[in-house]
């Protein structure tokens, strides 16, 4: 029996606005940039986990079905996370427990912004494009 801990799996959520902008968080535990998102809880669907954390980071709603637009795998933290394109359905952006700022980012702000690893994961969903985007990365760098 293998004793290396398995990985993880996380959702994130790209809110896209009327004006092709991207909802990013601030995080209050590191002070990153990023967009919205966290790990699936055991119980939880991947469209529930996806629903609930883009309402506790952002205080938005979304619509469902969401589009995926990329799998990424942090090649050292190991957590594989699903990002989907997504659009509000009600709420408006407020801070909370886990957010220390948002702000709606144009493709330039989120590559200024976001270490690269996360900023590309938004520019994915921005471009949605079919099939979705699998990478890798370290945490900040695509390898």
């Amino acid at each position: 029996m293998s004793t290396e801990r398995p990985h993880s799996v996380s959702v994130a959520g790209v809110v896209v606005d009327d004006q092709g902008r991207a909802l990013l968080i601030q995080r209050r535990d590191n002070g990153h940039w990023e967009p919205p998102g966290g790990v699936l809880e055991r119980e939880e669907t991947i469209p529930e986990a996806l629903q609930r954390e883009v309402l506790e980071e952002t205080g938005i709603k979304i619509a469902l079905p969401a589009t995926l637009t990329g799998v990424y795998k942090n090649m050292k933290g190991l957590i594989v996370s699903l990002v989907f394109r997504c659009e509000a359905a009600d709420g408006a952006p407020t801070t909370g427990d886990e957010t220390r700022a948002l702000r709606w980012a144009t493709r330039e702000e989120v590559t200024e912004l976001a270490d690269e690893a996360y900023a590309i994961r938004v520019l994915d969903a921005l471009d949605a494009v079919t099939p979705p985007a699998v990478r890798a990365h370290d945490g900040v760098k695509l390898v």
